[in-house]
């Protein structure tokens, strides 16, 4: 076989260029950085949308997420402790559960999502 390959239509080839590692660390920084300060805009942005809410919608959010957490961790599991622990009842329990997460959900967006397209932060 020869030393140089060449291509089908006549060409060299080119080994692939080399990788430097700390130029690579570097783009690697640089593209996390970037995701990191997208999510925390994100974060102010939601913050900043809800300074003009009212007192009893803050209060309302926080009722709403607590009797969540308490349907699910106490009254869904009394589906499991009632049928007698057996994989069946957990088997349910995993579906209501997965079904009750999805309803509350839509129900919090409904209710308490907050609009976070007139904020800008790349205007000036």
């Amino acid at each position: 076989m020869a030393e140089k390959e060449s291509d089908t239509d006549g060409t060299e080839a080119t080994p692939p260029p080399m990788h430097d590692k700390k130029e690579e660390a570097e783009a690697a920084f640089w593209r996390l950085k970037k995701a990191s300060d997208k999510s925390r805009e994100e974060r102010v942005k939601r913050v900043l949308a809800q300074e003009g809410e009212g007192l009893l919608t803050t209060l309302g959010r926080v009722v709403y997420i607590s009797a969540c957490i308490v349907f699910d961790g106490v009254v869904l599991l009394q589906v499991p402790a009632g049928m007698g622990r057996t994989l069946a009842a957990w088997s349910l329990y995993v579906v209501l559960l997965v079904v009750a997460i999805k309803l509350q959900h839509d129900l919090y967006e409904k209710w308490f999502d907050v609009d976070i397209s007139p904020i800008d932060f790349d205007r000036q």
